[in-house]
């Protein structure tokens, strides 16, 4: 971890989650800081798993994150891991990305991460990615981690890809709702 909590582990779910590698996440968190999408930011992470990706954003100086993870015994790591470090402002919530992401707009998300299964449809990722469409901020970040063999993910319309980076067996898609002025990569 980076940040506030820079140097302290995580617990991560024995089985059932992918966490993302240490070169990928600090490439990641490099990029967003680039974006500058990080300070006092609403963090929506779906797929959350040990909660690393949400976790380090609360870290690096966001508002408010949500950690949104259906597997029962990974949602109480997730809240093991906030607990422990003492992260005010992160909440974990035990629930499906997609019924997440489909509840009635109550904020606008600044930032999302995507880490679902590689095995994972894509009619059902591109369902989630079009749920989120009305609970972005207009300046908001998606960022979409998925395996290298598989598809470019089905963003919306109402989307524009930022940039995709390959990292061995992963890639990671950045995308914004449509600007008339976008990020400079």
């Amino acid at each position: 971890m980076a940040g506030s909590v820079g140097g302290r582990a995580l617990k991560v779910p024995p089985k059932g989650t992918r966490p993302t590698s240490e070169r990928v996440r600090e490439a990641i968190f490099s990029r967003l800081e680039h974006y500058d999408v990080l300070e006092d930011t609403q963090v929506l992470d779906l797929f959350a798993g040990s909660g690393a990706l949400g976790i380090e954003a609360a870290s690096r100086g966001a508002r408010e994150v949500v950690l949104v993870e259906a597997s029962k015994s990974a949602a109480a790591i997730c809240q093991t891991n906030v607990t422990t470090l003492g992260l005010v402002g992160v909440k974990v919530a035990h629930d499906k990305a997609e019924n997440y992401a489909a509840r009635p707009v109550t904020k606008a998300w600044d930032l999302v991460f995507l880490d679902p299964p590689y095995d994972i449809s894509e009619e059902t990722l591109g369902g989630i990615l079009a749920s989120l469409v009305p609970h972005l901020d207009d300046r908001a970040v998606i960022v979409v981690e998925r395996g290298s063999r598989s598809p470019k993910p089905g963003a919306p319309e109402q989307w524009r890809l930022i940039t995709e980076k390959n990292y061995g067996d992963t890639t990671v898609y950045y995308y914004e709702p449509e600007l008339p002025v976008p990020y400079e990569d």
